[in-house]
């Protein structure tokens, strides 16, 4: 069977890319010829990867690089400008929210995709297709697949909230002709198909729509006894501090040295330290601020916690500033950054009312303790940048809890499901799809550990959060071994990527019946 995917971006990183190249790797193990069509520099370092397509002189050119020739992934020549839906830096493009750009830049965008897919389809046809994100490239299949080409459709999200909602009269149109022709459209949550439909008002969509969360690899995101996760984690750092590559101004360079360093300040191996993990974007919408204040609490009751805060983003510089003012006791300076909020990420202007709510709460003798705690902020908070999704898994296996804590909806809960495999406790906000990854969860694990699986984002967040770490890492350790073995098993026999290539195709070819409903 040969399938095409259309993603359109990087095949590493965060959310979508990851879920890409996974799925690309899956559907290969499974049988299948993929066509991925993205914006991947550096494709050929990816293992899964087999071919290299390129256009030289406007025509289609492939390069392989083993046999036999599974995934090919395809790079369409759209010039110089990326559409994004959050604003950042890419290596060798002008990223531009599409918010930002204008109608012509983006009918450009389309019309280079469109044509590199109809070349794509002209070499070798497919069987089924998928596109990613709900603008703009469910459109570029709609007009480049021709007719007799079944496509379905994966909204991850961002797409939906950041640009959809945000100007319907301009991008609504797109959405729907995009969406018009596809045999199902597969979302990741409850959630992210009620606000679709909502924002789409089309009456027809929730018969075509399906859940279709993305997958873990559950033999690399696993648990590991201490000693491997620390010696995994070492040789990473070894790694890493020894790269002599200079880090590039864009969204997914690294620092590898900076990164090794970071990571080699980690003692994994005694016991001694008892570690946290974020991994996400450092973006306001994260939450990451809601953690970082977080922390003092934390320290307050368990002195030996710390914090690795794995991720990029616009917010990064904020984030240090106010890790800076909190270990400082500088209360004024924590409510100037709170007050800018977004700004600080070259947003508008939009407060962090739940920092400061929790700022407002501090009284009597609370800030006095608090400024105490916070002032080993320096020690106990550890910054690595990104890493890549390999990566990630003994890291993940070597921390004992995973905090996500974003204020805004996420279509699937996808690093708190890896890091229920691994065994580490995910606390994630209570709501969207990060609340329907929590749910199946809370019901397998001990009825005394249900409670720190998530907590509220309002103005009591700072204190709910930094309670559920603290009653975590407290808790007696049989408690603690029945509740880590609950959640491996539940992240193994939820989620799988073969399972979730299985349902793409049956997606594509609108086997609704072997789909199940987002209930």
């Amino acid at each position: 069977m040969r399938i095409l995917v259309f993603h359109g971006y990087l095949l590493r990183g965060t959310g979508s890319n990851v879920y890409n190249a996974r799925l690309a790797a899956a559907l290969a193990r499974g049988g299948a010829t993929v066509d991925l069509l993205c914006q991947e520099h550096r494709p050929r370092e990816l293992d899964f990867v087999d071919a290299v397509g390129t256009w030289v002189d406007g025509e289609p050119h492939v390069e392989v690089v083993r046999e036999p020739v599974r995934v090919t992934a395809w790079r369409p020549d759209i010039g110089t400008l990326l559409p994004t839906y959050v604003a950042d830096r890419y290596e060798g493009f002008e990223a531009k929210s599409f918010l930002d750009c204008t109608d012509e830049e983006i009918a450009r965008y389309v019309e280079r995709n469109v044509a590199a897919v109809r070349d794509v389809v002209a070499r070798a046809r497919p069987d089924a297709a998928l596109a990613n994100h709900l603008v703009m490239g469910p459109l570029v299949l709609a007009r480049g697949l021709g007719d007799g080409v079944p496509y379905a459709v994966k909204v991850h999200g961002s797409a939906l909230e950041y640009t959809v909602k945000r100007e319907p009269e301009r991008f609504l149109p797109a959405a729907r002709e995009g969406l018009r022709a596809a045999r199902t459209i597969l979302v990741g949550s409850r959630h992210t198909a009620e606000s679709l439909w909502a924002a789409l008002g089309d009456d027809g969509l929730p018969a075509r729509t399906r859940l279709g969360p993305p997958g873990v690899d559950v033999d690399e995101f696993r648990p590991r006894p201490r000693a491997e996760a620390a010696a995994e984690v070492g040789a990473l750092a070894a790694r890493l501090s020894g790269s002599q590559v200079a880090a590039g101004d864009y969204a997914f360079a690294r620092d590898d040295a900076a990164a090794g360093r970071a990571l080699a300040t980690l003692d994994l191996r005694s016991g001694r330290d008892r570690h946290v993990a974020f991994v996400g974007k450092l973006i306001v919408s994260k939450g990451i601020d809601l953690l970082a204040a977080a922390w003092p609490l934390v320290l307050a009751e368990v002195p030996e916690a710390r914090l690795v805060v794995v991720g990029f983003g616009g917010w990064r510089a904020a984030l240090e500033r106010l890790l800076a003012a909190l270990a400082a006791g500088d209360f004024d300076a924590v409510r100037a950054i709170a007050a800018e909020g977004r700004a600080l990420e070259g947003g508008p202007r939009a407060p962090l009312r739940h920092l400061l709510a929790f700022l407002d709460s501090l009284d009597g003798d609370a800030p006095a303790a608090y400024r105490a705690a916070a002032a080993r902020l320096g020690e106990r908070v550890v910054l690595t940048g990104r890493l890549e999704h390999d990566e990630l898994a003994p890291l993940l296996a070597a921390c004992e809890a995973q905090v996500v804590p974003s204020t805004f909806p996420e279509a699937f809960g996808m690093v708190a499901a890896e890091a229920a495999a691994t065994g580490a406790l995910p606390v994630s906000a209570a709501h969207s799809g990060l609340a329907e990854v929590t749910a199946p969860l809370a019901a397998a694990v001990p009825e005394q550990a249900r409670p720190w699986l998530s907590f509220a984002v309002g103005d009591g967040a700072v204190r709910e959060l930094a309670g559920r770490l603290v009653a975590w890492l407290r808790a007696p350790g049989d408690l603690r071994a029945a509740t880590r073995e609950a959640l491996v098993a539940v992240a193994r026999e939820r989620y799988s990527w073969e399972g979730v290539a299985a349902g793409v195709i049956a997606a594509a070819e609108g086997r609704h019946a072997e789909l199940a409903r987002p209930v």
